[in-house]
């Protein structure tokens, strides 16, 4: 388990327990974090679930695949610490991890 923390578009910070081996939007999914709205259930197939990893977190996390990197080229918003949080899966390692949540 990792705790994880959402900061929502309102400035809400939002500290819950996630899964390891669960995605980093299954996390927000289940805790009914607004704002991750993951309409493909995490097929990284419509970027809905777009956000922004603290940047001292980025090297803790693995890199971005070809498919991801595509989809987030299409994204309004898209930064260097962009990711599409169903392709990020939590280990104990991301305890702390913080992750705002873009307009999505």
């Amino acid at each position: 388990m990792a705790n994880i923390i959402y900061i929502t578009e309102d400035g809400n910070r939002h500290e819950v327990e996630v899964e390891s081996g669960s995605s980093i939007m299954d996390g927000a999914v289940n805790n009914g974090i607004e704002g991750i709205v993951a309409e493909c259930g995490g097929a990284c197939a419509c970027a809905t679930c777009h956000s922004f990893i603290a940047p001292e977190w980025l090297d803790k996390i693995p890199k971005k695949d070809d498919m991801e990197e595509f989809m987030l080229e299409n994204v309004v918003g898209n930064k260097a610490n962009s990711r599409l949080t169903c392709q990020v899966e939590v280990t104990d390692a991301l305890d702390g991890l913080i992750v705002y949540v873009a307009q999505n």
